[in-house]
C-alpha cells in the first residue's frame, strides 16, 4: 500500500457520511500501534506529529521519516499531517521537505491572533501547501484546552467561518464546537446543531479537535452531523500510559523497555481500534 493522501481519505469518508480518525502521536511505539490498528479495522487513518510533539523529538525529521516508513509498508491507507503549527518559520520548513517526510497535509494554526491576521498568516501557508498539492487546515473560532490559549466556551459562527475559508482558501477548517485539548475525562458535550449548520454552509470538510474527551456515542452523532476528521491525541496517551504502570508494577526488576513497551504498544492499539470504529 503506497502512502496515502489526506485529501483523497477524507473526500471518500465525506462521500460515506463518515469521518477520518486522526491520530497524533509523539513516540515511535504510538506511531506503529496507530497503523497497527489501521490494518486490524481494516481502516484508513492520519497519522499526525504536533509542533508541540516536533519539539519535544528536538526536530521534526526523525520522528516524520518513521512515520512516512510504517505508512508506506502499511496494508490500509495511511496519510501524514503536520498538525497544530503556529510558527511561520517552522510551517515553511516542513512544506521544504514535505515531498521528503511524505506530508500530505498541514494545519496552520493562527487562532490566537487578531481575526485579520490569522486570515492573512493562513492564506500565506495556504497557498503554499498547495504548491506542493497539500491538504491545509485552518482554525477559526478557538479550541479550549490548549496550553491555556482557547477558552472552552468560544464557539465558531457560520457566517465568520465562510468568510474565512473564502478568504484563506483552506480545505478544511477546525471548528470549536464544546470540545476541549487534553481532557482526561470523555465528558465532553458537543454542540450538534451547530455543527449540523456549519456543514451546511461551510463547502470545506469540518475538522473536530480535543475528540478524546467526547463520548463514543457524540462523537459518532458528530460525524453524523457534518464532523469529518476527527482528531485523537490524549486517549492514545491515557491507554498507554495506565499499561505502562501496569507493565512495570508486574516486573519491578525489568530494565529492557522491550519487556514493557510491547503491552503499551498493544493497549494503544486497541484504543486505536475501538475508535476508528466510532468515527469511521
Amino acid at each position: 500500500m503506497t502512502l496515502a493522501r489526506t485529501a483523497d481519505l477524507i473526500a471518500a469518508a465525506r462521500r460515506r457520511g463518515r469521518g477520518v480518525a486522526a491520530f497524533n502521536v509523539i513516540t515511535l511505539e504510538q506511531a506503529e500501534a496507530v497503523v497497527a490498528a489501521a490494518e486490524q479495522a481494516g481502516r484508513g487513518l492520519i497519522l499526525q506529529v504536533s509542533q508541540n510533539a516536533i519539539r519535544f523529538r528536538r526536530g521534526f525529521a526523525p520522528l516524520l521519516a518513521a512515520c512516512c516508513e510504517l505508512a508506506r509498508a502499511a496494508t490500509q491507507p495511511v496519510a501524514l499531517h503536520a498538525d497544530h503549527i503556529d510558527d511561520p518559520e517552522l510551517a515553511g520548513a516542513l512544506l521544504a521537505r514535505a515531498e521528503e517526510l511524505g506530508l500530505g497535509s498541514l494545519m496552520f494554526d493562527a487562532s490566537t491572533l487578531p481575526y485579520e491576521q490569522n486570515l492573512a498568516a493562513t492564506a500565506r501557508v495556504a497557498a503554499a501547501g498547495h504548491r506542493l498539492g497539500l491538504w491545509v487546515e485552518g482554525e477559526l473560532g478557538e479550541v479550549g484546552g490548549k496550553d491555556g490559549a482557547h477558552a472552552p466556551g468560544v464557539r465558531t459562527d457560520p457566517d465568520d467561518a465562510v468568510a474565512f475559508v473564502a478568504s484563506t482558501g483552506v480545505d478544511g477548517l477546525a471548528v470549536a464546537v464544546g470540545s476541549s485539548h487534553a481532557m482526561l475525562e470523555r465528558t465532553a458535550t458537543l454542540d450538534l446543531d451547530l455543527i449540523a449548520v456549519l456543514d451546511a454552509v461551510v463547502p470545506v470538510p469540518l475538522v473536530l479537535h480535543g475528540s478524546s474527551g467526547v463520548p463514543d456515542e457524540v462523537l459518532d452523532a458528530a460525524v453524523g452531523a457534518g464532523i469529518r476528521k476527527v482528531n485523537i491525541g490524549t486517549a492514545l496517551a491515557i491507554a498507554g500510559t495506565a499499561r505502562l504502570r501496569q507493565e512495570l508494577a508486574d516486573r519491578p526488576k525489568a530494565v529492557d523497555p522491550r519487556r514493557y513497551l510491547d503491552g503499551v504498544r498493544e493497549a494503544t492499539a486497541a484504543t486505536a481500534v475501538h475508535l476508528l470504529g466510532v468515527v469511521a
